[in-house]
């Protein structure tokens, strides 16, 4: 009888494996708001990491290590941090940035996981609205996959995006 439970475990564990791996290479994760402000101003609170601080939602450890280098804002800045669990250690630079319409990141994450990500902020301003998306497409190896099937990383992750676009809403207009 032991045998017969034993066996069925490792081909229960051994179905999950196999489902694991054959799940997506790339994980997209996609969010968006409408922002009643010109893209002027949303673009600059974007573009420019020291803007960040107004309204990512990343900044959950009051004593994380920040270090800004390369340009002041666009293309070439760069933002490095280091911070208790619940922030991690990594580092994010702006690979391209398109005025008014669309900026470009790369996320290297350090801690807890590595990982490397490319991070977009897509804006469509239409009649004082600015239509933001704010997208993320990361790489999964094994690991992240077999988590994946326990915890939902898109909601997880989304719910961040949700979190950190509504208080860029709440930022831009502000500034009217």
């Amino acid at each position: 009888m032991l045998k017969v439970i034993l066996l069925v475990a490792v081909v229960l564990v051994g179905i999950v494996l196999i489902y694991a791996a054959m799940r997506p290479d790339e994980l997209q994760v996609e969010r968006n708001i409408d922002i009643q402000a010109k893209s002027e101003k949303v673009f600059n609170l974007i573009n420019d990491f020291h803007r960040w601080q107004e309204w990512t939602p990343y900044n959950k450890d009051p004593a994380m290590q920040k270090n800004y280098s390369g340009s002041a804002s666009g293309q070439g800045a760069k933002y490095a941090w280091e911070g208790d669990k619940n922030v991690g250690k990594g580092e994010i630079s702006i690979t391209s940035s398109t005025p008014l319409k669309e900026i470009t990141l790369d996320l290297h994450m350090i801690q807890p996981f590595e990982g490397r990500n490319v991070v977009v902020f897509s804006l469509n301003e239409a009649q004082g609205v600015t239509h933001v998306t704010w997208s993320m497409m990361c790489k999964q190896s094994f690991v992240p996959k077999l988590l994946g099937l326990f915890m939902d990383m898109d909601k997880m992750i989304g719910g961040d995006f949700e979190q950190g676009l509504s208080n860029l809403k709440t930022v831009a207009e502000k500034q009217g």
